[in-house]
C-alpha cells in the first residue's frame, strides 16, 4: 500500500516539466576528445577555440559587421591577448557554434578552450569546468508576452498556461519549483513547450510577437535588446521567476592561466556604446513573421489544402512544407504577381517552371505543381544525401530555392573548410550565408521554417480524417 506522503511526492514529480530531450540539430559528427590546452598551448597553436551558443543573439557577423553580443566581447579579448603577446604571434578566434545544452559537455571533452554562452548557464552536474569572473552580474529572467494580452504579476498565475522555452533555458528550474508549490495546492502546473532545435531564443521572441506562441521567459539583457526589433513584445517585470544570476565564460579547471587572463580582461572591458547599431540596422526589417493561422489565413489554407496535398504527395513531400513556402511567398494568394517575373501562389518564375516541364503557371494547379517539382528537382540533384536529416534537407532546399543551389553548395564547402557542419543549415552553414550574402536568404529560410512549425503544431486540426486517409492512398 502506498503511503499518502509517497503518493503526494509521486504526483509532484509527474507534474514537473520534463527535461528537454533535444532532437538532433543535424547528423552527429564524430569528435575526438581534445587535449586540455592552457594559454601557452593556445599561443603556440595561434588559435583560441571558442564554443558559442548558436543563437544569433550571442555570436556571429553579417558581411563583416558584428551583431552578436558575445562576438564584440570575444573580439576584444582576442585583441587583449594579442596585445600581451611576448613573441608577437597573433592568436585568432575559431568560433564553434553548439546548442546551448551541449556547450559545457563539449568543453569538458576538450573540443574547445572557452565557452561564451551569452546567456545564463548552469554548471551543475558538469565536471572539470571552471567559471570566470562574472561577465554580467545580477541578471533577472523576464516573462515575455505580447501587448494587448493579459498581464501577470505572479508566477503562480501561470498555473495551467503554457510557456515556450528553448532547450537549456535558465527558466526550467524555476518552473519546476513553482510547479511543486502548485501541486501542493492542487492547482494545474505551468506547462512547458520545448521548441524545435532549429529555433533560437530570438526566434521564439519573434513567434511570441506574432501570436504563434503566447509566453516565454528570457534573460533581461536579451529581452531589452530584442525589444528594439520586436516592439510589440510585453515584459511582465513584476513576475519574479527566480533570483537574478550571473553570466560567465567557462574554461577547463586545469586551464588556470587562460582563466586568469579572462578575469583580468573582464576587469578592463567596457561595452562599446555603439554595440547594437549594426544589429538594429540589419535586423529591424527582417524579424516580421506573422501568425499563419490567423482566421482569414486559416480559411485560405483550408481551401488550398487539396491542391497542396496532391502535389506534395506526388513529390514525396510534407504538404505543410509547401504551405509554409506558399505563405512566405504569396501570403496564400494565388493571384499574387511580382514585377520581376515570379507568379502565383508559389511565386515561381516561368523559366524555373519550364525547367520542370510546366508551361502555364497562371492556373493554381500548375503553379503549385511547378513549385513542388522545382523543389523536388533541387532535392534530387543537390540534397539527396542520406547524411541530411529531413528538417535540414528542407532548409537547404529552401535556401537553394531562394539563392540558387550552386551558391548554397559553395557555402557548404566553405563551412566544411571552416570546421562547421556542412550537413546542418541552421546555425552552421547559415553562418557562411550571413557572412557572404547577408541576412536576406537566412531570414527567408527562418521565416518559412517558423511557418512550417506553426502549421505542424496544428497538424491534427489542419488534416481532417478524410484528408488523412486520402493522403495515404
Amino acid at each position: 500500500m502506498i503511503r499518502p506522503s509517497a503518493l503526494l511526492m509521486l504526483c509532484v514529480t509527474l507534474l514537473l516539466p520534463m527535461a528537454a530531450v533535444a532532437r538532433l540539430d543535424g547528423p552527429l559528427q564524430v569528435t575526438k576528445p581534445g587535449k586540455v590546452r592552457d594559454l601557452a598551448q593556445i599561443r603556440s597553436s595561434r588559435t583560441l577555440r571558442v564554443l558559442v551558443n548558436q543563437s544569433r543573439n550571442s555570436s556571429g557577423e553579417v558581411q563583416g559587421q558584428a551583431i552578436g553580443v558575445e562576438y564584440h566581447r570575444l573580439r576584444a579579448f582576442e585583441q587583449y591577448l594579442n596585445g600581451h603577446a611576448r613573441d608577437g604571434q597573433a592568436i585568432n578566434l575559431k568560433i564553434i557554434p553548439k546548442a546551448k545544452d551541449q556547450l559545457l559537455g563539449a568543453l569538458a571533452r576538450g573540443e574547445g578552450d572557452l565557452v561564451a554562452p551569452g546567456e545564463l548557464l548552469d554548471v551543475k552536474g558538469v565536471h572539470k569546468v571552471s567559471a570566470s569572473a562574472p561577465i554580467v552580474s545580477d541578471v533577472p529572467l523576464w516573462l515575455v508576452g505580447v501587448k494587448g494580452e493579459r498581464r501577470f504579476t505572479k508566477l503562480e498565475q501561470l498555473s495551467g498556461r503554457t510557456v515556450t522555452l528553448t532547450t537549456g533555458s535558465a527558466a526550467a528550474d524555476a518552473i519546476s519549483q513553482v510547479n511543486q508549490k502548485l501541486a501542493l495546492h492542487k492547482r494545474p502546473p505551468v506547462k512547458v513547450e520545448w521548441v524545435d532545435p532549429s529555433l533560437a531564443v530570438e526566434d521564439v521572441l519573434e513567434m511570441v510577437q506574432a501570436g504563434i506562441f503566447h509566453l516565454t521567459i528570457v534573460e533581461k539583457p536579451i529581452a531589452q535588446r530584442w525589444s528594439k526589433i520586436l516592439p510589440k513584445l510585453r515584459f511582465d517585470k513584476q513576475v519574479v521567476i527566480s533570483e537574478p544570476g550571473d553570466e560567465f565564460w567557462f574554461v577547463r579547471q586545469d586551464a588556470s592561466m587562460l582563466r586568469a587572463s579572462i578575469d583580468r580582461f573582464i576587469k578592463t572591458y567596457h561595452t562599446p556604446s555603439d554595440q547594437d547599431v549594426a544589429f538594429q540596422r540589419i535586423y529591424r526589417r527582417l524579424y516580421q513573421v506573422r501568425n499563419p493561422l490567423a482566421r482569414a489565413d486559416r480559411q485560405r489554407l483550408e481551401k488550398l489544402r487539396p491542391v497542396l496535398q496532391k502535389h506534395a504527395r506526388e513529390q514525396g513531400m510534407d504538404w505543410l512544407n509547401l504551405a509554409a513556402l506558399a505563405f512566405k511567398e504569396s501570403s496564400l494568394d494565388p493571384g499574387a504577381r511580382n514585377s520581376g517575373g515570379p507568379t502565383g501562389l508559389m511565386q515561381i518564375t516561368p523559366s524555373a517552371a519550364q525547367r520542370v516541364g510546366v508551361n502555364n503557371i497562371e492556373t493554381l494547379d500548375n503553379n503549385v505543381q511547378a513549385g513542388a517539382r522545382y523543389l523536388a528537382m533541387i532535392r534530387r540533384k543537390f540534397f539527396a544525401s542520406p547524411k541530411l536529416n529531413e528538417r535540414e534537407r528542407m532548409a537547404f532546399m529552401l535556401a537553394a530555392y531562394n539563392m540558387g543551389p550552386e551558391r548554397v553548395q559553395g557555402m557548404r564547402t566553405e563551412a566544411k573548410r571552416r570546421g562547421l557542419n556542412p550537413n546542418q543549415w541552421f546555425f552552421q552553414v547559415e553562418r557562411i550565408a550571413m557572412e557572404q550574402v547577408g541576412m536576406g536568404g537566412v531570414s527567408y529560410v527562418n521565416s518559412v521554417n517558423k511557418y512550417y512549425l506553426a502549421f505542424d503544431r496544428e497538424r491534427e486540426s489542419l488534416e481532417p480524417v478524410a484528408a488523412k486517409i486520402a493522403s495515404r492512398k
